[in-house]
């Protein structure tokens, strides 16, 4: 017992001298919101969810199954449809097919940017997908300011539009600058009771942000003038970074792609396109003639043409002398006294 006392007595007097400190919490940034996150330190990389890995796998072989995704994607969620129609936009896969097929109601995000998509498809897309908040048509040379049209009249929540990118695209958005404008309608009813349910505006009157980087001066302007609501080009400011409530959402910044936080967790490797290998050139023939040059050919192209032509020319030029001929001697009296002279003198 003694010798217990002893060594607790020795723990007790070493213990002592030591000063325990509570844990303190960690402090929070100064910078609040999402201007912390800017500092914070590199997440580390987490394996994949199932999802993504079955639609990169579908993504990979989307030439193989693009004919019949109708009928694949019938039963598939709206997140998944959309991520589909991401991938099929960077395999240079979308059409207006494509797109009416997996089209959804309840999208909110629609990136076509450099797909083939029409008029066509994106007006009946506007008609499902009546709750779009941001749509990018940039790049899209087959699409003009008729489906934009669309885009504003069937679709009131629409807050962003990308536009641009490509000459044919300019012209598209230089075309939807008056489209952009509010405007009142003319109506006549007898009370304000009977307005409630009738549409006295028109234009794009939720639009908030439009992304068009080589924007003109002029439809800068008008744009500044009829609409000072909105936001051209909007870029990334101090707002931002504080958490502030009118902060630009990334979808309205033309460095970030509008869709890219539906593939985000997708594998990029499932939309890299492989270029098709280079045929080698084969070793030219020593018996083989010399190649003719491409002026040449048009030059020998050009001879064998007017000697096939000649002789038509020729009988098409002597058909027209005789009738001009025909035609002098009947309508001209002169003449036809002269022919009618001559024909009784023969008989005679």
């Amino acid at each position: 017992m003694e010798k217990g006392k002893s060594v607790v007595a020795e723990l007790a007097a070493s213990f002592s001298g030591i000063q325990v400190m509570p844990r303190r919490k960690p402090t929070s940034s100064i910078l609040p919101g999402s201007a912390a996150s800017l500092y914070s330190p590199v997440k580390k990389a987490r394996p994949r969810k199932l999802v993504d890995l079955c639609i990169g796998v579908l993504g990979q072989h989307l030439e193989d199954i693009i004919a019949d995704i109708s009928e694949l994607t019938a039963f598939f969620p709206p997140q998944i449809k959309l991520a589909i129609l991401s991938i099929a936009r960077r395999r240079r896969l979308l059409n207006d097919e494509v797109l009416v097929s997996l089209a959804d109601s309840s999208w909110k995000v629609l990136d076509l940017s450099g797909s083939d998509v029409t008029d066509v498809g994106l007006a009946t897309v506007a008609h499902i997908c009546s709750n779009l908040w941001a749509v990018d048509i940039s790049r899209c040379e087959k699409i003009t300011a008729a489906a934009v049209s669309e885009i504003i009249c069937h679709c009131p929540s629409l807050e962003i539009l990308r536009c641009g990118g490509c000459p044919r695209s300019e012209f598209t958005a230089r075309g939807c600058v008056n489209l952009l404008k509010p405007k009142l309608n003319t109506l006549e009813e007898d009370s304000w009771e009977e307005l409630e349910a009738v549409d006295i505006g028109g234009g794009a009157e939720s639009l908030r942000w439009l992304v068009w980087p080589k924007i003109d001066e002029y439809s800068k302007e008008i744009i500044a003038a009829e609409c000072p609501r909105v936001i051209v080009n909007p870029q990334r400011s101090l707002l931002d970074l504080s958490g502030s409530k009118t902060q630009t959402p990334s979808e309205a910044l033309a460095s970030v792609a509008l869709d890219h936080s539906i593939v985000e967790d997708i594998d990029p490797k499932t939309w890299a396109v492989s270029a098709a290998p280079q045929r080698a050139a084969a070793p030219p023939c020593p018996n083989a003639p010399p190649e003719i040059p491409i002026a040449e050919r048009f030059r020998l192209a050009y001879l064998s043409r007017e000697a096939r032509l000649a002789p038509k020319r020729a009988r098409r030029e002597r058909q027209h002398r005789r009738r001009a001929e025909r035609e002098y001697w009947m309508n001209d009296i002169d003449a036809k006294s002269v022919a009618l002279a001559s024909k009784y003198l023969s008989k005679s």
